[in-house]
């Protein structure tokens, strides 16, 4: 491992990073990177934070209780209904969200009304590095969480469903992540989770009131929906679907009438990733230039 060479001023001081204009060193005395050490205190914060093991316990279990709802209430005894099994147990997806929403706007907000930003920008002077690390933990912790609530929505379905006629007789295959599509809409939901978070610290980071980010981003999700379903002109209709963020990444739970489909399963989950990236890219560019 190479060492950083320090040469010591005539009054003793250290002469600091000549990289910077002010002289600060940026090293780690540790010789550990600034990623590093701003990834290891992003998670002593948060693991930290009041509510935050609560938040993602109500993720988990929001998720599992309404798609264990939707799959108990469904019923086809004689066969022939049009349901898709994947998608139905996976429908508390769109509850869980919310909360996931939560998750990552509190990671940066809770510090801007506290005041604790400064604190934070002073240890931690690169912003986007800083930015890098709480994206980086929030993108760890939300991929457990919701592989945590998608793999038992997925159980509560298979053991479900079968009892209420979606058995093989009628033509129904067994709900089983052995089935290619289903794998799919699982991890699909996965990562649209995932996403959802990462677009909610962008918006987040740049707008820094906490209700104000949540706000933004719930509206975001489902006024596309609402707008969808009052809008006459099929044409109109399916340009929305293709650009809202959860009509289009939802796409990926679908294993059945797929060329219905406004957009291909994973071209959805792209739309979401292109508004995740929007919104990441606007909260570094406010986060850079604007004060704390």
């Amino acid at each position: 491992m190479s060492q950083v060479a320090r040469v010591s001023r005539p009054d003793g001081d250290p002469p600091g990073n000549p990289a910077r204009p002010d002289g600060a060193d940026t090293t780690r005395p540790d010789g550990g990177s600034p990623f590093a050490g701003a990834l290891h205190a992003e998670w002593t914060k948060l693991r930290t934070l009041p509510g935050t093991g609560w938040l993602l316990l109500a993720a988990v279990a929001l998720t599992v209780a309404v798609s264990a709802a939707a799959t108990a209430a469904a019923n086809c005894p004689g066969g022939g209904c049009e349901t898709d099994q994947a998608k139905l147990s996976l429908s508390g997806v769109l509850a869980g969200q919310a909360v996931v929403v939560i998750i990552a706007v509190v990671a940066i907000s809770g510090e801007y009304s506290s005041g604790m930003i400064r604190v934070t920008l002073a240890a931690m002077p690169r912003r986007l590095t800083l930015l890098g690390a709480k994206a980086t933990l929030i993108t760890a912790l939300v991929l457990a969480v919701s592989t945590v609530a998608v793999l038992v929505s997925v159980l509560a379905g298979q053991l479900t469903l079968a009892g209420h006629g979606f058995t093989s007789g009628p033509g129904y295959p067994p709900l089983s992540l052995g089935n290619g599509s289903v794998l799919r809409a699982a991890c699909g939901s996965i990562l649209y989770l995932t996403l959802i978070a990462l677009l909610s610290l962008g918006i987040a980071t740049a707008v820094r009131e906490a209700a104000v980010a949540v706000g933004l981003v719930l509206g975001l999700l489902y006024v596309f929906p609402v707008v969808t379903s009052v809008v006459t002109s099929q044409h109109w209709q399916r340009h929305l679907e293709q650009i809202g963020p959860m009509t289009a990444g939802l796409d990926v739970q679908a294993t059945t009438n797929l060329s219905n489909l406004p957009l291909t399963p994973w071209q959805g989950l792209g739309v979401v990733a292109l508004w995740a990236l929007g919104a990441l890219v606007l909260g570094a560019l406010v986060l850079r230039f604007r004060d704390a």
